[in-house]
């Protein structure tokens, strides 16, 4: 397993050594090359000579993307500009973008971390990889595209949207491999169920990324697609972009590149670490980021880390899925929901389809109210409208403390999107 890409550790041990010496790396950079960095050290009473065990890294300061904010557009940059060539950005929180600088050694660890998802995920070089993602600015495309290249696999970067040419292509080129957010590939399934041309297409995996799927998405994907496997890939553009881990063909959840950089999951409020399976905010410091580096980023994304080895073999530690923000938090009835929540609950209900709606809005008693839409199933399973109401408005009630009002209606009802499919809406006026 990864005999390409392999790990720069053999055991927890050479892990653990491997990480201290990036660390101090990194700390010694940020404090010599950035001033954002420095000022932020010496306001933290920190210098890297400080940093000599693992434990040391709690000492240091988090960054936050307020801090890219407010530094735009080259806040993080700890090389001289001779060195950069290229920059990514992605959507910022005060209407400015977050740029992030590279310089050619931050492309080459990208790519080879990308390329070890590449690997991890079965492909070949024989493979024939078709890119439904965006280009420009955003990371995606460009290096969902020169990883596979590096891999040596076909790139066939077709970019997103546009459903007739996706398809023709994946006739026409015989594609074996569909790269998209988890929204495209539930339309791409569901117009190739349409137009009865699943039997013309050579489609062996999915890889996707950029939102939360379901078990009813992935179920409606590997039945209309004919797909083997589906594969979930995070990353965001901060920590150079995506492919920064990859689900193995067991799903049992993200093994992520440790010997890039370290991840913390914190408590969102008290930032202090999480127990194994709570919980708790993404924290991001990377190992040999040149252009940009990263030191106790809150990336603001919720997981929780997984124990344990994984019975695939790969030696990565692992994080589940992402559940979600914490900024997205959203106060109904004193009571702090996230939008992921639902989701968790709805997966685990027979009977309903993969796409629905949560409403919250103000009723004519003042009152707060919550109404989920969601469609039935696709299959008309054995379960009753009255069976499944009841099951979400418990698993609600159960797991998110509060009440809320059930809608079913038929499947293929609500609307789907070629990018991030948006099911949350707060039409309350305060």
């Amino acid at each position: 397993m990864l005999k390409r890409f392999p790990p720069k550790f053999a055991t927890p041990a050479e892990l653990a050594d491997h990480q201290l010496s990036g660390l101090q790396w990194t700390v010694r950079h940020a404090w010599d090359n950035s001033p954002f960095y420095r000022n932020a050290l010496e306001a933290a009473g920190v210098t890297p000579e400080d940093i000599t065990s693992m434990d040391d890294l709690r000492r240091l300061p988090f960054t936050t993307n307020q801090d890219l904010a407010a530094g735009y557009p080259f806040a993080l940059r700890a090389a001289p500009f001779s060195d950069i060539v290229r920059v990514h950005a992605s959507s910022g929180t005060t209407g400015k973008r977050k740029v992030l600088c590279y310089t050619q050694k931050d492309l080459d660890d990208w790519q080879t971390m990308f390329a070890r998802c590449y690997e991890l995920a079965g492909l070949t070089r024989e493979d024939r990889v078709q890119i439904a993602v965006g280009y420009g600015l955003w990371t995606a495309g460009i290096g969902f595209q020169l990883a596979c290249e590096k891999f040596g696999a076909m790139a066939v970067p077709v970019g997103p949207g546009n459903l007739e040419i996706q398809i023709g292509f994946l006739q026409d080129l015989q594609s074996t491999v569909f790269c998209c957010t988890a929204s495209m590939g539930l339309l791409l399934a569901e117009e190739v169920h349409r137009l009865g041309v699943k039997n013309s297409l050579n489609l062996k995996k999915i890889i996707m990324g950029a939102e939360r799927s379901s078990s009813a998405m992935l179920g409606i994907m590997h039945e209309f697609l004919g797909v083997e496997e589906i594969y979930d890939i995070p990353g965001l553009t901060e920590v150079y972009g995506p492919g920064t881990g990859l689900s193995c063909s067991h799903d049992n959840g993200i093994h992520y590149w440790a010997d890039y950089y370290i991840l913390e999951v914190l408590n969102p409020e008290t930032l202090v670490p999480v127990a194994p399976g709570e919980v708790g905010e993404m924290v991001y410091t990377t190992l040999r980021k040149e252009g940009a580096p990263l030191i106790r980023y809150r990336s603001r994304d919720l997981t929780r880390l997984l124990e344990g080895e994984c019975p695939c073999g790969c030696p990565f530690p692992r994080h589940d899925r992402i559940l979600g923000r914490s900024d997205d938090v959203i106060i109904f009835r004193g009571v702090n929901i996230y939008p992921g929540q639902v989701d968790e609950v709805l997966t685990r209900i027979p009977g309903i389809g993969s796409e629905y709606q949560v409403v919250l809005d103000h009723g004519e008693d003042g009152r707060d109210y919550m109404l989920i839409t969601v469609e039935r199933s696709r299959n008309g399973e054995a379960v009753s409208d009255g069976q499944v109401i009841k099951a979400i408005v418990s698993g609600i009630k159960r797991t998110l403390l509060v009440s809320c009002t059930v809608e079913l209606v038929d499947y293929g009802t609500l609307p789907r999107s070629e990018k991030k499919t948006k099911r949350f809406f707060d039409r309350r006026r305060f």
